[in-house]
């Protein structure tokens, strides 16, 4: 018994003695120099998010990330720049999202900044010409934008201007420290700045490039403070949705060798940083709005709101001016339009159209005009533009009548009889009511409103039927009346009978 206690005593000693030994080597086993961190950051699971995700030690963490929410293509090689498919038209989201640390760009703590998004080509030959590009899809596209902004889906975004020489970007200000997503549009797909050859032409690539300013002292946001893009491939609509399946179904055929020389697909794509966009135009140098900005979709409940309802001055009290309805001639030089569009209440957008002469104006289409006004005002335009007379609910025809005369002491019946002595005026009632006809009568006869009592229709045996609404609801169209004027018995004023 004594010799298996002992035998007891030495296993348990040894294995105490084993368990040790095995801890001590622990930390020689993960020394800095067995293994670094380093080793794993650079398989490829971590290379799409290594400039977007830099180290907690890294000195130069860039101040803010954008992530646009579509996914990346799987077919694109290791060392190759991410590639992202866009439909044309569809709105994408991009998440603008605060990446400073404690203490980072001080000056912007508590304030707005201004950011502007471009889509502009990722060729450097296509870069050279952007400008003949640009004005080449203009022509073939009038009143089109290569983007938008989708202004209803868009979150914590205030001030959105457009301007209408920088068809491929838009600006606005934001908040970093709350929420903010901009839901982007971009109108030209890929294969419209390919040379058409022989069909089947490969689309050019674009970059979504965001510029990111602060204020300076005297309130411009003209500091830079970071930028990002990525390449992006826009395709017409469920072209884009087809193309990353086509890639996909590919890279399923491959070999798992082949697979790792592949990035994997991403569900969103994070901007990489760049340099800044340069600056060709002075209208984004300065916060202070040029002539060439305007206000877009002015509906948008979380920026100024264009005066487009209010009257405008130059023709308040004009007797000469035509009226509100009045419709633009093609004819109309560009200083009558943009009078013509002060009078017809579209102040906030004649700056927009400053070289727009009456035919120009006319040539956009309703959808031309939605994209460049918004919803409302677009359609509100269009309407203006093709404006048509309203067709009258009821229509009659009254005729003075003569002191003399015994053709016209019965009305004649429409169509019959010789009234070429008789000269009839048209009344036109949008409202079948007997107050119109009232008024209507007064302003054809040149009759003072205020001295009219009441007005009559003669009805059978002569009697005088009062003209209510009722009476004017049962009128026939196009019915011909004489009208006549008795003193009112009191001596004040007058009553119409229509005979």
């Amino acid at each position: 018994m004594a010799w298996v206690l002992k035998m007891d005593e030495a296993v348990e000693a040894g294995l105490v003695h084993d368990f040790d030994a095995s801890l001590s080597g622990i930390g020689q086993e993960l020394g800095a120099g067995a293994y670094s961190m380093s080793d794993v950051l650079a398989l490829p699971i971590f290379k799409e998010e290594e400039s977007g995700l830099p180290l907690d030690g890294d000195p130069k963490q860039p101040p803010f990330q954008y992530v646009l929410c579509a996914a990346t293509s799987p077919a694109v090689k290791l060392h190759d720049e991410s590639l992202t498919y866009l439909n044309q038209g569809q709105s994408y989201e991009i998440r603008m999202l605060d990446n400073r640390k404690v203490g980072d760009v001080p000056e912007i703590s508590g304030k707005l900044v201004k950011s502007i998004i471009r889509v502009v080509f990722h060729d450097r030959r296509l870069q050279y010409t952007e400008h003949q590009q640009l004005e080449g899809w203009k022509w073939s596209r009038p009143g089109d934008r290569l983007l938008d902004l989708d202004i209803p889906m868009s979150v914590g975004v205030i001030d959105i201007r457009t301007n209408p020489g920088q068809l491929n970007a838009v600006e606005f200000l934001w908040d970093p420290a709350k929420r903010t997503s901009v839901f982007i549009q971009v109108h030209c797909i890929s294969t419209e700045f390919t040379p058409r050859k022989h069909g089947g032409e490969k689309g050019v690539p674009f970059r979504v490039q965001v510029d990111t300013f602060k204020q300076n002292e005297h309130g411009d946001y003209t500091d830079h403070v970071h930028s990002a893009s990525c390449q992006i491939k826009v395709f017409k609509p469920k072209g884009a949705d087809r193309k990353q399946k086509t890639d996909r179904e590919k890279m399923e055929k491959r070999t798992a060798h082949e697979k790792e020389k592949y990035q994997p697909s991403y569900d969103t794509t994070i901007l990489s940083e760049c340099s800044p966009w340069p600056v060709t135009s002075a209208a984004y140098a300065s916060d202070s709005p040029g002539p060439a900005l305007t206000f877009t979709a002015a509906q948008h409940s979380s920026y100024s709101v264009p005066e487009s309802n209010s009257s405008s001055p130059n023709h308040q009290g004009d007797g000469t001016c035509l009226g509100i309805n009045e419709q633009l001639q093609p004819s109309a030089t560009i200083q009558e339009t943009q009078q013509w569009l002060l009078r017809q209440r579209f102040t906030s957008y004649a700056r927009l159209f400053t070289n727009f002469s009456g035919a120009d104006l006319l040539k956009l289409t309703k959808e031309d005009l939605i994209q460049i006004c918004g919803p409302a005002d677009g359609i509100r335009l269009y309407n203006s533009l093709r404006s048509r007379t309203i067709r009258p609910r009821l229509t009659i025809y009254v005729c003075q009548e003569q002191p003399r005369g015994p053709r016209l002491e019965r009305p004649p019946e429409a169509g019959h009889g010789d009234h070429s002595s008789n000269v009839y005026h048209a009344i036109y009632l949008e409202e079948m009511v007997a107050s119109e006809v009232t008024r209507k009568l007064a302003s054809a006869f040149n009759v003072p409103l205020h001295q009219i009592n009441q007005v009559y229709r003669q009805g059978p045996t002569g009697i005088h039927v009062l003209l209510s609404d009722q009476v004017v609801q049962n009128f026939q169209d196009e019915s011909c009346f004489l009208f006549a004027t008795v003193k009112a018995e009191n001596g004040e004023g007058f009553h119409i009978i229509l005979k």
